[in-house]
């Protein structure tokens, strides 16, 4: 008789210098079906299945394929066993090309005595099949490096499907995905299920849960809360799960009054033509301005040209009246500007460093004592502030910030900023990748930094998102901005829509 499942994890506990992540979890996934595993950052999801792929040693528990206890000791051992993981935070070589970022480890090779020599031909022809295995029909010979991030996403997954595996984990797939590429990729897992493998799903969107998963797995603080088939939970359900409490009102009451005009930005456009061009819009003090649009509109090109990281042809800003040069991003910061960056492992955390210096580093400046010695008593006092304002998880502010999960890394980043204290705050995409509760403390913090006078321009590739948070909505396609919504009775998902796809 067949095994009832293909995987099971019993009894795993895993702990680090001052937490316990795992405590004695639990999780069995069933052939052919998409498990979701469910729960707010820090609850350990990530880190079980690091556990599971042989990335970290488990202090405790076992692991059994088909009902057969293995070991796994590190990640080549994981998928020779037929696991296989995408990961949440991607780790590409963008100087090598499609094709050898697929086969990196195991590459075709011929041998001649004791040499070995890469099989190129062969390398590049099992990518193209791969690739269109999941429907994606890139250039398996083209730089990794000239794909989007979401490619690069796809990439990982064809990689995942290449190795056969029985089990393949999926952490936060969707986060870097157009539309047009999550449908893409549920036909894969679709076509996966049929095949009888075991997919383990983590994902903060709630409708891709109820939408693609057959059983649902809940974690709070590290603990296993219980296992129920999805057709039987509503949202409002699993949310309770995952947070432990009821929560209501995701999004904060509107009740704020934006006031006069604190920038205005006049015909911005890049250096490059097929970037934006031509964009004019003001911000006031006290204002949630959403920027929404599809994958391509430009947006956080946009914004970082107004940050000073990209290179601009014309156009003016103008804040509090005057008008600023902004060549780089000290200027920006002088002029009072600060941006949360999309991609927060790339361009956001210092991955080697602790919570203290990824927060203080941008008040260094602020906090001197005879203009050259940094006054830490005054930093440590505004890092731990901010650790327990935003309810950050973490042992101490010397915990590497590599160590975190990855909305907690987040957290950090906006703590960055909120220490320096800026009059207008660009969020590109605040609360990709974090749970619905720690999106709630984000939603009100923003709504708290609004009702302080702060104006704040928000990218937002959640409809609900957008539209629940923001006083008006710019909206872009292809670099143009082709509408403006300031009324409530307008603020529709089919007026965004339409405004989005106008060109």
């Amino acid at each position: 008789m067949a095994n009832e499942y293909k995987l099971e994890l019993r009894g795993v506990s895993k702990s680090f210098p001052g937490v316990k992540a795992l405590d004695n979890v639990q999780l069995a996934v069933r052939p052919g079906t998409v498990h979701a595993l469910m729960g707010e950052n820090g609850a350990g999801k990530s880190t079980l299945m690091k556990c599971l792929f042989g990335i970290y040693k488990m202090d405790a528990g076992e692991v059994l394929i088909d009902g057969q206890k293995v070991i796994i000791n590190n990640p080549d051992e994981a998928m020779k066993m037929g696991i296989a993981m995408v990961h949440q935070e991607l780790q590409p070589v963008p100087a090598r090309s499609v094709g050898e970022n697929m086969y990196l480890g195991r590459f075709p090779v011929w041998k001649f005595g004791p040499f070995q020599i890469i099989n190129h031909k062969k390398m590049y022809e099992d990518t193209e099949k791969w690739l269109n295995e999941v429907d994606m029909h890139f250039d398996a010979r083209a730089q990794l490096s000239t794909l989007s991030i979401g490619q690069m996403q796809s990439v990982e997954i064809a990689k995942a499907v290449s190795h056969d595996a029985k089990v393949i984990i999926f952490d936060e797939p969707t986060s870097s995905l157009s539309d047009n590429e999550v449908e893409t990729l549920f036909k894969i897992m679709e076509n996966l299920r049929k095949r009888g493998v075991a997919m383990i799903y983590i994902s903060h969107k709630m409708d891709e849960i109820k939408r693609i998963a057959d059983d649902v797995t809940v974690m709070r603080d590290g603990t296993y809360i219980g296992t129920w088939p999805a057709k039987d939970l509503t949202i409002d359900d699993i949310i309770a799960k995952m947070v432990g409490r009821e929560l209501t009102n995701i999004y904060p009451a509107k009740d704020r009054t934006p006031g006069e005009v604190v920038m205005e930005v006049k015909d911005l456009s890049s250096i490059h033509e097929r970037s934006f061009q031509n964009v004019s819009f003001n911000l006031r003090k006290g204002e949630i301005l959403g920027f929404g649009g599809l994958v391509g509109a430009q947006r956080t090109e946009l914004m970082e040209g107004l940050f000073g990281i990209r290179n601009l042809s014309k156009g003016e800003v103008i804040i509090h009246g005057k008008k600023v040069v902004i060549k780089n991003p000290k200027d920006a910061m002088n002029a009072g500007i600060g941006m949360i960056t999309e991609d927060r492992r790339a361009r956001g955390i210092f991955g080697c460093l602790s919570i203290k210096d990824n927060v203080g580093v941008s008040v260094y400046n602020k906090f001197l004592k005879a203009g050259f010695i940094l006054d830490h008593a005054k930093i440590n006092k505004v890092v731990d502030e901010s650790i327990n304002k935003l309810r950050i998880k973490t042992p101490s502010s010397k915990e590497h910030i590599a160590n975190l999960s990855g909305g907690n890394q987040q957290k950090v980043i906006v703590s960055r900023w909120l220490a320096n204290d800026p009059d207008i705050l660009i969020m590109d995409e605040p609360t990709r990748g974090i749970d619905v509760g720690a999106k709630h403390e984000i939603y009100e913090i923003m709504t708290d930094l609004a009702k302080q006078g702060k104006a704040i321009i928000m990218i937002s590739s959640e409809m609900a998102e957008l539209l629940g948070m923001s006083d008006r909505v710019v909206v872009m396609c292809n670099g143009k901005k082709t509408g403006e919504i300031d009324t409530e009775d307008e603020m529709t998902q089919e007026k965004v829509m339409s405004y989005a796809t106008m060109f």
